[in-house]
This record gives C-alpha cells, sequence and structure tokens, in this order.
C-alpha cells in the first residue's frame, strides 16, 4: 500500500484491509472484488490484484509466504527492492533495498546526479545501497533507511541538521542538497474526455460493468461508456469531473440516461442497489459519481413510460 502512496492516506485502509483479511488464508480465500472493495480509492489497483494473486500462489506452493528474497521474486508485483526489505525484515538478513526514499537518501549522500527513472542511474543507486550495507542487523538498517527517506531526508525541506548521516554527505557537505535527486523532465500529460453514462431502473438500481482484468481500474466495477452502449435517451448532465493518473488527465461528463434494456459491448454487467455497490470495488471518480446521483429524484412512472412514446 505505501508504494507511491503517503503513509497518512495509507493507515485507514491498511487498518481496515487488517480486520477484514487478517491472514494469508483469508486472503487468498478472498475473491478479487473483495480484494479491491477494500482498496477502492487507494489507486494503482494492480497493487491490490498482484498481492492477492500472490497470496494464492503462496498458499498453493508451501501453505506459507516466502521469507527468501529469491522466492519472494517468483510472486507478481514484487520487485527487487520489496523482495529485498520484505526478506531483511524477515530474517533479519542485510539486503539492500532501493525505493522512492532509499533512492533519495542515496542520490544525496553519494552524490549521484541524475534522475533515477534512468537504468544507468538506478544502477547507480543500487551500487551505493550495497556498497552501504550494515553486515549485521539486516532489519534495523532497511528500516532505518526507509525512516531516514521518510523524515529527514524529505523532498522538500530536508531536516539535515539533525541527520545521524550529514558528515559524510556529498550533498550536505558541497551544499547541494536540492539539486540530489535529479528530476525527470517535464511534459504536459494527454487529455482524454468520456461520458459515462448513469442507467437506474424503476427500483434505483445502477447498471455498473466490471471492467477487464488489466489496464486503467482493472477489475473494478465502472459506468459504461456512452460509446459501447447502442442507444440512450439523455435525461440529464452531472457536473464535469476530471481525474488525474500518473500519465494523463480524464475528464469525465456523468450523463443520466433513461432506463432501457442497454446493449454493451463485451462487458460483464449488472444492476446494483445502493447498498450492494457501495460495497464494490470502484474506482474514486466513479464512486463520487455515484455518490450525487443517489441526490437526483427518479422520474415517476408515467414520466419513464412517456419517455417510450412516439
Amino acid at each position: 500500500m505505501l508504494q507511491q502512496t503517503q503513509v497518512k492516506t495509507v493507515i485507514p485502509y491498511y487498518l481496515e484491509f487488517m480486520q477484514q483479511l487478517p491472514s494469508l488464508q483469508s486472503l487468498a480465500a478472498a475473491s478479487l472484488d473483495e480484494v479491491l472493495a477494500l482498496w477502492s480509492g487507494l489507486g494503482y489497483y494492480a497493487r491490490a490484484r498482484n498481492l492477492h494473486k500472490a497470496a494464492q500462489i503462496a498458499l498453493r506452493s508451501s501453505r506459507a509466504f516466502p521469507d527468501s528474497a529469491t522466492a519472494l521474486l517468483e510472486l507478481p508485483g514484487i520487485g527487487r527492492s520489496t523482495a529485498n526489505a520484505i526478506a531483511s525484515q524477515a530474517s533479519n538478513t542485510p539486503l539492500a533495498i532501493l525505493d522512492g526514499n532509499a533512492k533519495r537518501v542515496f542520490a544525496r549522500h553519494a552524490g549521484i546526479p541524475g534522475w533515477p527513472g534512468k537504468a544507468a542511474i538506478q544502477n547507480k543507486l543500487w551500487q551505493a545501497a550495497e556498497n552501504r550495507l550494515t553486515k549485521v542487523n539486516g532489519a534495523a538498517y532497511t528500516q532505518a533507511i526507509m525512516d531516514l527517506g521518510a523524515s529527514l531526508c524529505s523532498s522538500s525541506k530536508p531536516d539535515c541538521c539533525n541527520c545521524p548521516v550529514k558528515t559524510d554527505c556529498f550533498a550536505f557537505q558541497e551544499d547541494r542538497v536540492s539539486d540530489f535527486p535529479g528530476r525527470k523532465a517535464m511534459k504536459k500529460n494527454p487529455e482524454q474526455h468520456k461520458q459515462l453514462l448513469i442507467n437506474r431502473d424503476s427500483q434505483g438500481r445502477i447498471y455498473l460493468e466490471k471492467r477487464p482484468p488489466t489496464g486503467i481500474w482493472g477489475g473494478l466495477w465502472s459506468l459504461p461508456e456512452c460509446t459501447a452502449v447502442k442507444a440512450v435517451n439523455i435525461e440529464q448532465q452531472l457536473s464535469l469531473l476530471t481525474h488525474d493518473f500518473s500519465h494523463f488527465r480524464l475528464h469525465i461528463t456523468p450523463l443520466l440516461v433513461s432506463h432501457t434494456q442497454m446493449i454493451v459491448k463485451e462487458a460483464e454487467g449488472s444492476y446494483f442497489t445502493t447498498n450492494d455497490w457501495r460495497k464494490l470495488g470502484l474506482p474514486a471518480p466513479i464512486r463520487q459519481i455515484l455518490e450525487q446521483s443517489v441526490k437526483i429524484s427518479l422520474p415517476t412512472t408515467r414520466q419513464t413510460e412517456n419517455q417510450d412514446e412516439p
């Protein structure tokens, strides 16, 4: 959960997740819908899908979660740094890590210029991490590196005066802390526009479809797009909603449409009551749209019937 997400955002999700799925067995036995519902609003949903799949693989293979870095790398969604961090904490083995915070620490301490997203720069950072490894107390060292980056060696306004490694930190000694790590060249993200349909039946249930298992909002429930539906009668346009992804900006126009038997192309869909859809795995902007739609009154039966009259 902490990958690319701040601690203060993660805490309530983590507590709820652990209360509902406290063990490897319960996580593996849960449906993907249950897992995504607990993750709903946290973003980067591939993490939830990989976590669920990893629990099932681990349970099938050994009935326990692996504790060696080599075995952990075989699980979906776990790379070198995550594998080393887990193994180090589990076995107290000194292993190098390179999460976002650690990259900043090592870039400053070793004076490595350039954007860490580049392979050549990342290789230098891995070498710096390996060179600075402790020989004992691997778990404490790993936690210390993560905490140092999350607290004192922050991206903005770092507290260098209280840093325990300032005496041999290149960036601090050269008064160039703000130069490290290098920044990615900025470019404007492309923008997309979509019309999403809110189709409520006479009971107030809303039609939702499950998105493909991979890609944006993979495996989550969403409103159908206008282009995926054969024909609709638009009743009302709701407020435009803008949502930023890491690589593009999405502008959503929600359209309240009259109840019809929609023909949706290649989608798994169903009608859900308000109580039911609130328990589903929903992207944050879709949940926001649905909550807005709850406040809109349904047309009367006669009005609905009149819409079908010539």
